[in-house]
């Protein structure tokens, strides 16, 4: 039987990358050093692309793919993937949701705290011997009992939620409509006003088209001097701007971010500002979530060959 021919848009672990070429005919895009004369070669006969949620598909990838049935995504996020062009030619799209939520959430909450607590400066302090030379480091902020907003109360939102009401904290949620399954959060429909009652706001939302820059201006300014910005979803979802216009003049107190624009390229101005913290996009950046989400990833692709139903298509 002849293997299926795709399209890798990223590199993947061996874990991933053996069963992939044990079954499938794999063009390795992302090695291409010509990569439009790669699919001039070989476009006609891709007809699944495997990727990675922050390299996506674009809108060109897509057009010169002329026989793509499916794009199947190691990650959660479809955002980098040309949904309309894609249901115009009834290609089927899967990511890999659930298997991520807990590293996810895990991280969101550990970034507020660490950001709270002064972590990561208080460990530079001890290390750097200004503690026996200064003294103890400056008092940080407490967490348990304060008010926390969460935008988007999907999968990662609600377990971001539930997390933090371990550590008693007054939640709100804002989302589409309130959600049967959060009985005992306020629901608080306007994102202005929920950052206004927040003092750790929590981005955690999906993104698209309609949530892009939802975290606006108004939103950033409205957390407040005190208050501190985590975003572990996409950084469409935040107007990247407004925030370092924020950090920078101090109309927002503190953020703890994941992702970027234009990542990894971070925005230099970020690398002067000593109220964010910074991570290299790895909320879901664990061996046992890795795993789980290449071999669903594969699952999907797998099961669209063999004529059977998706186990989580997005279209």
């Amino acid at each position: 039987m002849t293997k299926p021919e795709i399209l890798q848009i990223g590199p993947y672990p061996e874990w991933d990358q053996v069963p992939l070429e044990e079954s499938f005919v794999v063009h390795k895009y992302f090695e291409a050093p010509d990569k439009a004369a790669l699919l001039a070669e070989v476009g006609p006969k891709i007809r699944a692309v495997v990727t990675r949620g922050e390299l996506g598909a674009s809108t060109e990838l897509i057009a010169a793919l002329p026989n793509l049935e499916i794009i199947c995504i190691s990650g959660v996020g479809f955002d980098a993937v040309d949904l309309d062009a894609c249901r115009a030619r009834g290609i089927r799209v899967t990511n890999t949701p659930g298997v991520l939520t807990d590293d996810v959430a895990d991280l969101g909450v550990a970034l507020a705290l660490a950001q709270a607590r002064g972590i990561v400066g208080a460990e530079a302090w001890a290390r750097s011997g200004n503690w026996a030379a200064k003294g103890f480091y400056p008092l940080q902020r407490k967490v348990t009992g304060k008010k926390a907003g969460v935008l988007g109360l999907g999968r990662i939102g609600f377990e971001v939620a539930k997390r933090l009401a371990g550590f008693n904290m007054d939640i709100a949620y804002s989302d589409i409509s309130a959600k049967d399954y959060a009985p005992d959060w306020e629901f608080i429909a306007d994102p202005v006003a929920l950052a206004e009652r927040s003092e750790f706001f929590f981005v955690t939302l999906a993104a698209s088209a309609e949530t892009r820059h939802i975290v606006n201006k108004d939103v950033i300014e409205a957390v407040g001097p005190d208050g501190v910005l985590i975003n572990v979803s996409r950084a469409s979802n935040v107007d990247e701007e407004a925030l370092l216009d924020a950090l920078e003049s101090g109309k927002l107190g503190s953020a703890a971010l994941d992702v970027f624009d234009n990542e990894p390229n971070i925005n230099p101005r970020f690398l002067v500002l000593d109220n964010v913290l910074l991570q290299p996009h790895q909320a879901s950046g664990t061996v046992e979530t890795r795993k789980a989400m290449g071999q669903l990833m594969r699952d999907n692709l797998t099961a669209y060959f063999a004529g059977q139903d998706l186990p989580t298509p997005v279209i």
